[in-house]
């Protein structure tokens, strides 16, 4: 790659969604909202799990580190992205905007396996409930969530290190409002093709697998339900797994498009829209659509605020 400018930059001017005084006041005010929406709800629901012993089971075990993992996901971007809306100077040193890339990179691991472990949860329920306890006893629920967790790790290792051997110069405006890879690697002033291999590569191996693991299990799940006689029991069995197959959806298809549309069709809007719906928005719909649409939770929730 050719030098775009030998003047070696340390720090990325951050420009945002809008340039706009006023509209960056909407938007403060309405992703503070959002933001503060996310930690409400998750929290909550955190708690409630946390102080009902009757949700003390292995799918609010998953629900509890979800919405963990979301409030991480969200809290990654969103309050630097707050504390830009009114600042003159939207800067971030070179060694922070890589550190924030790396919390986005490790969340988004989590996030896709913690799903994945869901399915299997949800799979064992429906196909083979006589073993439900057995096969997601605590120990192995936290050797799923844990290993979510390391497999984020190493998602978000790998690319940190082959970021880390660039080099960034003048110009050094990020068309963004956070540092997500793919806008930072515009801003190389190295040959990136190495890093490029390395996104695409490992968004696909990590992304695969743990959609393989939830598509295996959603196959298995859907065939056992068709087996079921009873319309009811089979719209029970159903109605347990439509919230995770929604989040699920939500998820997998932002970030997927996010990261492997072509660069001819490359749009700064609409990879800002895809950001901020799997970023900001998913975390905030996740309990919405997940836990609290739940009639045990719900029911738990009442419980805790008629103690009041």
């Amino acid at each position: 790659m050719t030098m775009k400018n030998q003047t070696i930059v340390t720090e990325f001017i951050l420009l945002g969604l809008s340039s706009d005084p006023q509209m960056q006041i909407l938007l403060f005010l309405v992703f503070l909202v959002i933001y503060l929406i996310t930690l409400g709800i998750n929290i909550m629901i955190m708690v409630v799990i946390r102080a009902d012993s009757h949700l003390h089971t292995p799918m609010y075990f998953f629900l509890f580190h979800l919405s963990f993992v979301d409030i991480c996901y969200s809290s990654v971007t969103v309050p630097n992205m707050l504390i830009n809306f009114p600042a003159e100077h939207k800067t971030i040193s070179v060694n922070g905007c890589i550190v924030q890339m790396f919390f986005i990179l490790l969340s988004a691991g989590a996030e896709v396996f913690i799903l994945s472990a869901m399915a299997y949860d949800r799979y064992t329920a429906i196909c083979d409930p006589l073993c439900y306890m057995e096969r997601m006893s605590k120990g192995i629920c936290v050797q799923l969530v844990s290993g979510a967790w390391i497999m984020g790790f190493f998602y978000a290792l790998l690319n940190t290190v082959f970021t880390l051997k660039l080099q960034f110069c003048e110009p050094n405006q990020i068309n963004h409002f956070s540092c997500e890879l793919p806008p930072l690697l515009q801003l190389s002033c190295t040959d990136t093709l190495t890093n490029q291999a390395v996104l695409l590569t490992s968004a696909l191996v990590f992304g695969l697998s743990s959609f393989l693991l939830t598509l295996i299990s959603y196959i298995h799940i859907i065939s056992t339900i068709l087996r079921i006689r009873s319309v009811e029991d089979r719209h029970k069995a159903f109605s347990t797994c439509s919230s995770h197959l929604i989040v699920v959806g939500l998820f997998y298809l932002t970030g997927f498009l996010r990261y492997t549309k072509p660069s001819s069709i490359s749009s700064v809007v609409l990879d800002e829209i895809f950001s901020i719906q799997y970023s900001i928005f998913t975390p905030m719909l996740n309990p919405i659509i997940y836990s609290l649409k739940n009639k045990d939770v719900k029911t738990a929730l009442r419980n805790i605020l008629g103690k009041f």
